[in-house]
């Protein structure tokens, strides 16, 4: 019988602990990354995680936790990130690209990466040189919440590598987990980072007041306009109604576990960005990926009403209201 894999989280958030604890139900041992040694000392005393998904409870004899990457890289096959966007540039800096070159890198982080304005598979293989056949991405629809609640949930795994991703896939399937495979790692990424950006808009709405009505409208609009997108950056013939797109953009725009719609009604009710970010515990993506989408926007000019209106709000100091009553008259 065929060894697994060994298998590393890189990251000590939600996500990274849902995966930790779907893994689990498949490997004898994961090896896992956390910045802090609190936290690791905190989770070898108590067996969860301090700050995320709390009631989740681990048999830390499964787990190697480590506070060097390197060393945490090192001992690994197969590297799942789970760290935001805006710090994985801060988290790998300190990797050379001799050790990441012969390791499987999957990207579970739904981002973009801020100083590059580059999807993690392109910095990956643009920064690190990773060949592009290493690179993969888990992605939705599914929320850590649902996960540790072990709801049935489903995942997308994409790669161009059909036998790593089948690897990751098989690793994470179990009573509450389905994953499908895809070879579309670009188009699943970006339109993993759109959502967000969709999901922020609809939190906008429903803070201002807006209803269900509206919602279905800018959501049925928003599977369009990153249908464009996506076709723009990445011509492939893909199916935009799967559930890695659309799937992925209803369960971010509507649920309650979505920090970028908490994020978006913050915005809504009158908070500033500022104050919004602080009062969330958790850093909600589509605030960085709305800059970073908008600036590669500037060299394909696709139609994006809804992403050009977060843009403005966000960063433009646009009236919230004003700019949502502007949209409202494009969307049909």
């Amino acid at each position: 019988m065929a060894m697994k894999p060994s298998v590393a989280i890189i990251g000590s958030g939600s996500w990274a602990t849902a995966l930790a604890k779907l893994l689990l139900n498949n490997v004898s041992s994961i090896n896992w990354y956390q910045r802090k040694q609190e936290d690791v000392e905190y989770f070898l005393e108590y067996g969860n995680n301090p700050r995320y998904l709390t009631s989740v409870e681990f048999d830390v004899k499964k787990i190697n936790f480590y506070t060097s990457l390197s060393d945490c890289v090192k001992h690994s096959d197969y590297l799942i990130l789970a760290v935001p966007s805006a710090f994985l540039h801060e988290t790998l800096a300190g990797l050379k690209g001799e050790e990441l070159k012969t390791k499987s890198i999957f990207s579970a982080i739904k981002g973009i990466v801020q100083q590059y304005n580059l999807i993690v598979g392109e910095y990956l293989n643009t920064y690190f040189e990773v060949p592009i056949e290493h690179i993969g991405v888990i992605t939705g629809p599914c929320h850590a919440e649902e996960v540790a609640l072990e709801k049935l949930s489903y995942l997308t795994v994409a790669s161009v590598n059909a036998e790593r991703a089948k690897a990751i896939s098989e690793l994470l399937n179990c009573r509450y987990l389905k994953s499908t495979i895809s070879d579309d790692i670009y188009g699943t990424e970006y339109s993993a980072v759109l959502k967000n950006v969709v999901a922020v808009a609809g939190g906008i709405c429903h803070g201002l007041g807006y209803g269900d009505n509206f919602l279905a409208v800018l959501v049925s609009n928003a599977i369009q306009e990153i249908k464009r997108f996506v076709d723009a950056v990445h011509p492939i013939n893909r199916d935009i109604n799967a559930s890695a797109y659309l799937g992925d953009l209803l369960v971010t725009a509507y649920s309650q576990f979505s920090r970028n719609r908490m994020f978006g009604t913050m915005l809504g009710k009158g908070y500033s960005v500022k104050q919004a970010q602080l009062e969330m515990n958790m850093i909600a993506e589509g605030y960085y990926a709305v800059k970073c989408v908008y600036e590669i926007n500037k060299n394909h000019k696709v139609h994006m009403p809804i992403t050009n209106a977060v843009y403005n709000i966000i960063y433009g100091g646009a009236q919230v209201r004003k700019e949502i009553v502007n949209l409202s008259n494009v969307l049909s």
